[in-house]
């Protein structure tokens, strides 16, 4: 045995009860020579682990659990390579994600004439009147930091509407075609929920809208067809499987479903979907009688999707002090708070169906009345399993923190956000607001379940990213080297935590996946190093050599449409 497991108190083997060692079973696969972190705070290290069927069959030493494979078991020697409980996202937009792959891309723009010259040459690529969307532009990565506008882009996109969104998706840039044909003028009333945001010299839009307003456009831009659909989300299943995710949760809506169900029905969902549709539908969940989680292995409903608030970077998260940088505002409230009590409202109904609910809090005020809701509804309703969840939970006060481990509440967040937005966060709230933001030890220690994720497109989808971040909180400029609002780290182990066993969690499936141990599903990732051994700085060089969903190989390092 390897000693340096014997010194972690590896037991040598654990077996799935009701499976049967005996007869030809084909389908066995054993993953050997390899350092396996099952996940399991009982028995945490392994060195094998033998896969049948979808199931995992056995965890232990390879001497031992070679014996228990079946005739002719395909043998994969990992050669030292780490083996994780395949990641789980517990936030992302997917088919929204597919669709970005192959559009413009404007993340890494650092100039004004950068921007212009991709879009430009996008839509030279188009024919005329094809929409240009997406993009994830970031203004603060601008040099100077400056707000696109219309002007920028309009010679360029004489024939072509332009709708690209900031990357927080909270923002987008239209040009002067797009706004001629949403009808958009100096005139038009801006939507509760919104901002139109207007030159202070001519009082015409610059071109930037926000958050409820964005409707204005994306309600003229033409819906892709189903087979778009499927397409990109074929596109986003293959991106999904280079970096070891292999259940993730898609915050969109009921036309996603049914995108997945096409899939579903062809067997070629290569990764495991939790779909959350917005809360103003809770009237069709109780409708059918639906309750949550609802659907199969593959696919299922997993509740209902919230707003309160906006982003820090649109300055649209909901404060209770105004911003540091423009004193006049402390962002607003999502048109799903309005009119007042809306939100509790649904809320309520849903808990009394039997949903589950996760509501979008950015802004420590946006938090705090998510809070009283939740506890307002836990004292109506009496205790159940509810498995409340904030998305981001991004900005807390101090008195907060507590509450989430009293209440039960899922704090998900995203740790990628931590290294983007500690570049530019203090210039937006001040030095005192950011020691309570993306604050994971906090909540940790406080009894929260963290349940992690990446907000795909907004952040890279990697798992890896995110780990790193939340155990080194360094910002993605390099100048916080030891990192930013250091107190805040947490462990490689809770990190990885959060992307695997309380992403199950967080989803009502910690019984079925999200560790290694016989019975529960054969998600699996391999790692190229020992993350664990060589510690944080290895963590952002780690690359994924294999995914395994349901005992099937979906991505091999090196192999095209690797087969098990």
């Amino acid at each position: 045995m390897n000693k340096t497991l014997a010194g972690l108190g590896l037991v040598v083997l654990f077996v799935a009860t009701g499976f049967s060692t005996a007869g030809g079973n084909m389908s066995d696969i054993i993953l050997v020579n390899a350092k396996v972190w099952t996940g399991d705070s009982g028995r945490p290290w392994a060195e094998a682990v033998v896969v049948r069927g979808d199931r995992i069959l056995a965890v232990g030493a390879d001497k031992d659990v070679k014996r228990l494979a079946a005739p002719g078991a395909v043998t994969l020697d990992l050669k030292g390579g780490l083996v994780l409980p395949g990641f789980i996202d517990s936030h992302t937009h997917f088919l929204s994600g597919g669709f970005a792959l192959f559009s413009i891309q404007l993340r890494d723009v650092r100039s004004k004439e950068e921007f212009v010259a991709r879009v430009a040459a996008k839509a030279r690529a188009l024919a005329k009147g094809q929409w240009i969307i997406n993009g994830d532009w970031d203004q603060t990565q601008f040099t100077p930091v400056e707000m696109p506008r219309r002007e920028w882009i309009d010679a360029v996109t004489p024939d072509n509407p332009v709708f690209v969104n900031r990357m927080d998706a909270h923002m987008c840039l239209a040009n002067s075609l797009a706004l001629r044909i949403a009808g958009i003028t100096k005139d038009t009333p801006v939507p509760a929920g919104g901002e139109i945001l207007m030159d202070p010299k001519t009082g015409e839009p610059t071109g930037i809208l926000k958050d409820a307003a964005m409707a204005l456009v994306n309600r003229h831009i033409p819906e892709p067809t189903l087979k778009d659909k499927v397409a990109a989300a074929e596109e986003a299943l293959r991106h999904a499987a280079t970096f070891g995710v292999t259940s993730l949760t898609d915050m969109a809506d009921a036309s996603t479903f049914e995108v997945y169900e096409v899939l579903s029905k062809r067997g070629a969902l290569t990764c495991r979907l939790t779909v959350y549709v917005p809360i103003t539908e809770v009237d069709l969940f109780e409708r059918l009688k639906l309750k949550t989680p609802f659907g199969g292995a593959m696919l299922k409903l997993g509740g209902l999707k919230g707003f309160v608030d906006g982003s820090l970077g649109s300055a649209t998260a909901l404060f209770f002090e105004p911003y540091t940088d423009n004193p006049g505002t402390r962002g607003i409230f999502a048109d799903q708070m309005q009119p007042e009590g809306i939100m509790e409202k649904r809320i309520l109904e849903a808990d009394r169906a039997g949903l589950q609910v996760a509501v979008h809090a950015i802004g420590d005020r946006a938090n705090a009345i998510l809070l009283d809701i939740f506890e307002r509804t836990n004292k109506a309703d009496g205790p159940r399993d509810r498995r409340w969840r904030i998305e981001h939970a991004q900005h807390l006060r101090p008195s907060d923190f507590a509450r989430f481990g009293r209440l039960g509440v899922i704090a998900s967040v995203q740790p990628y956000h931590a290294g983007d937005d500690g570049r530019w966060a203090e210039k937006k709230i001040g030095p005192v607001r950011v020691k309570t933001t993306y604050a994971f030890r906090s909540l940790i220690d406080h009894g929260a379940v963290l349940a992690c994720g990446s907000d795909w497109t907004v952040a890279p989808l990697d798992p890896l990213t995110g780990i790193s971040a939340a155990v080194t909180r360094r910002t993605i400029d390099g100048r916080n080297p030891g990192g930013w609002i250091p107190e805040q780290k947490i462990t490689l182990e809770e990190a990885v935590r959060g992307y695997t066993l309380n992403g199950a969690f967080a989803e009502f499936a910690e019984k079925e996946k999200g560790t290694l141990e016989p019975g529960k599903l054969a998600d699996i990732v391999v790692l190229d190093r020992d993350i664990f051994s060589l510690g944080p700085d290895s963590i952002s060089q780690a690359k994924c050599r294999l995914t395994m969903v349901g005992g099937r190989i979906v991505y091999q390092a090196g192999r095209t449409n690797p087969k098990s």
